[in-house]
């Protein structure tokens, strides 16, 4: 068994806000795929997050709290473009 959830937890101070960063549960649907038996899918997403983060706020939607302007959907679609 494993559980797989940020250790963030909700944020319900920020909920609906859009400021939120999504790496987190992102990295951790990551991890359940791997422990599920899809290390590619999780080695995928993982490659991802990490060539979104490289690129930087100048060419990547990055959230506040890595120093760019975007919203949570954005960085998460950005990731998920990738993966695609």
């Amino acid at each position: 068994a494993g559980l797989f959830e940020p250790v963030h937890g909700s944020a319900p101070v920020i909920a609906g806000t859009g400021v939120a960063n999504p790496i987190g549960q992102i990295w951790c649907g990551a991890m359940m795929l791997e422990h599920l038996g899809y290390p590619e899918a999780c080695s995928a997403i993982l490659a991802a997050i990490e060539q979104v983060l490289s690129a930087g706020p100048a060419e990547a939607p990055l959230t506040q709290d890595i120093g760019g302007t975007a919203d949570t959907i954005e960085l998460g679609k950005a990731i998920a473009d990738v993966v695609a």
